[in-house]
């Protein structure tokens, strides 16, 4: 028996030690910036190459370079042109890979403003983009040769906003920091803007897991005014000129608001560190959107504004998979592969979820009754549907807005990602 937890240890020391790089030996306390199109329709996605910029912040953590969660739909590595050593890897999601399960994506192709950052490396790198396919694999999308001494990496800063620091609890480096971004403020509103994203941080802090690291998180305000007050809202012809163009009624749904102008929102989010981008929105109506390490929306002023900002971050800090019924998404999850993400399961591979946290007593499936409301378990219906994914308990944050917060499983979850930010 101790020979067999001694090498457990020596395999896990192996591990964590291959997943180790030096950030002073390969990077600079900056970024590179990566624009570029996720092209495609249904069935076909291509990236076409737009440009790369020098950006002045890099607030990831220089302990957690290498990603270990193999999450998203989409990941970017980073490797040494001259050693081939990998230096850099981050998983990350789209709105254009949504966007390919609705109807429209099946008759016209479009094309989606896509932004990746990655640390600036002191030396040329060979930068390659996989998508994970509908087997649930990744395939190599689009591989770029950057050097950092190009003439062609443009310097120009981008258009600058004031940034106010809410929330100050240490290095950028050693802390999650999460960049507010105001959208639909008149420049009148900014003192409103600033107690909103107060207000949210409050709140934040009271959620598990987030309450026992509210030391190992700072806070930005990127004051960036609009022209007129709130987003554009189709369904009621309303059309705002706002900084970056979020918007109700993304493919067709009311509630779910987003932008398509990622670009936009980098623009802003380039004036303040960032692990997170937040937008928030100076709106009564319901809605929000969340995207892994892409972005996060929330409206300010209705009354579930603050269940759907943690709602939304649940999907944007560590890609929290929807729990509810929704017949807009059915299609979303393919039954015969195992979601990556962490809170939903199909069975086909349920010893890499939540398994081995189970009591031997749960049944599995487990019943949606009275007397299962606080136990962990694998019950019926999540992902949009309702027969064939499973999600941990009977209630969560990410199932509806009754529950005071996340269940065991996704809290688990988040606190990990707490860990690799700040650790």
């Amino acid at each position: 028996m101790k020979k067999y937890i001694l090498l457990i240890f020596m395999l896990t020391c192996s591990a964590l030690g291959f997943s180790q790089v030096d950030f002073n030996q390969w990077f600079l306390p900056k970024s590179i910036r990566i624009d570029y199109f996720l092209t495609g329709d249904a069935k076909s996605q291509n990236i076409f190459f737009d440009g790369l910029s020098e950006e002045q912040y890099w607030s990831g953590s220089p302990n957690s370079l290498i990603d270990p969660f193999s999450y998203g739909s989409y990941k970017v590595e980073v490797k040494d042109k001259e050693t081939g050593k990998l230096i850099y890897s981050r998983g990350f999601c789209t709105l254009f890979q949504e966007w390919q399960t609705i109807e429209e994506a099946k008759t016209t192709p479009k094309a989606f403003e896509q932004v990746t950052r990655i640390p600036y490396p002191k030396k040329p790198v060979i930068v390659e983009f996989f998508g994970r396919q509908r087997n649930g694999l990744f395939n190599s999308l689009y591989k770029l040769d950057v050097d950092p001494n190009s003439i062609f990496v443009v310097r120009e800063k981008n258009v600058s906003y004031p940034v106010t620091q809410i929330v100050a609890n240490g290095k950028p480096e050693q802390m999650l920091d999460i960049t507010f971004i105001a959208e639909g403020y008149m420049a009148t509103q900014m003192e409103k803007f600033k107690a909103d994203v107060k207000h949210f941080y409050d709140y934040l802090i009271t959620q598990e897991p987030f309450s026992r690291y509210k030391d190992k998180i700072n806070i930005w305000a990127v004051e960036s005014p609009s022209e007129q007050e709130g987003p554009d809202n189709p369904g009621k012809n309303v059309w705002n000129r706002t900084p970056v163009g979020s918007t109700f009624y993304t493919f067709g749904i009311d509630r779910y608001l987003t932008t398509t102008k990622f670009k936009s929102v980098m623009n802003v989010a380039s004036n303040a560190p960032g692990d997170l981008v937040y937008i928030i929105i100076n709106s009564s109506d319901y809605g929000g959107g969340g995207i892994y390490n892409h972005y996060n929306v929330a409206t300010s002023n209705h009354k579930l504004s603050d269940k759907v900002f943690i709602h939304e971050l649940g999907h944007g800090i560590v890609g929290l998979g929807d729990e509810y019924i929704d017949s807009d998404n059915e299609n979303f999850y393919p039954k015969e592969i195992e979601p990556w993400e962490p809170n939903l399961t199909t069975l086909v591979n349920f010893d890499s979820k939540w398994k081995s946290q189970l009591d031997q007593s749960v049944v599995i499936p487990t019943p949606a009754v009275p007397e299962n409301s606080d136990k962990l378990g694998v019950f019926e219906g999540g992902g949009y549907v309702e027969k064939g994914i499973y999600r941990p308990m009977m209630e969560c944050r990410m199932r509806s807005n009754s529950p005071k917060g996340f269940c065991k499983v996704c809290a688990s979850a988040i606190e990990k990602m707490l860990k690799y930010y700040t650790e």
